[in-house]
């Protein structure tokens, strides 16, 4: 066997005991089995890297195009599309759910004229304490007001005020958030919205 290939043998030798070591501490701290680029990187210290707020996490698998801006607290999951190209805000204490995908530009005009008019690009904004269910998508120019719940599988295609709950394909508001003096949230849906949660 040449030198050459017996260095890269003991490489991947080497890779795979580092996978299997790493894979075990997440298994015993988490009970997560995660690919191999996951557990090489801390979700912190990338957010950090990036000029998030602080106690903010991202994991590798999530692509950021542009700019984006991620304030304290937040959470930004796995599988997750930040396209910051026409700019993103996300403000603190937000849950940004795997697979969400957020855009500031859309190629629409630019593939129907055959290239001749430009990409759009708006900017978005995400509310402080707002919750983006799994597979949500937020489209460009779109704000997204305080404290709302933006269900899965939700397209948002316009703003939705503060303390809104919105779900379907384009999003509806059928609800609103309500937070007491001392903090306790309710989720009150309108009763179209119950009797069709409950069919």
């Amino acid at each position: 066997m040449s030198t050459e290939r017996a260095n890269s043998a003991e490489l991947l030798e080497g890779i795979r005991a580092l996978r299997a070591e790493l894979g075990e501490q997440m298994s015993t701290r988490w009970q997560r089995d995660l690919p191999l680029g996951e557990l090489l990187s801390d979700r912190w210290e990338r957010a950090r890297r990036l000029g998030f707020g602080e106690g903010a996490s991202i994991y590798e698998n999530t692509y950021i195009y542009g700019d984006v801006s991620v304030a304290e607290h937040t959470w930004i999951g796995p599988l997750v599309m930040l396209d910051g190209s026409g700019g993103i805000e996300i403000g603190h204490h937000c849950s940004i759910s795997t697979g969400v995908q957020i855009y500031s530009h859309d190629t629409v005009r630019w593939a129907l004229s055959g290239g001749e008019a430009e990409p759009e690009r708006e900017a978005v904004r995400v509310g402080d304490c707002t919750y983006l269910g799994a597979n949500a998508t937020v489209l460009r120019g779109v704000t997204i007001g305080d404290h709302c719940v933006v269900g899965a599988g939700t397209v948002v295609t316009r703003d939705l005020p503060p303390c809104s709950v919105a779900v379907g394909v384009p999003a509806r508001v059928v609800g609103k958030v309500t937070i007491d003096d001392r903090g306790r949230i309710e989720l009150e849906l309108d009763e179209t919205s119950a009797l069709e949660r409950g069919r």
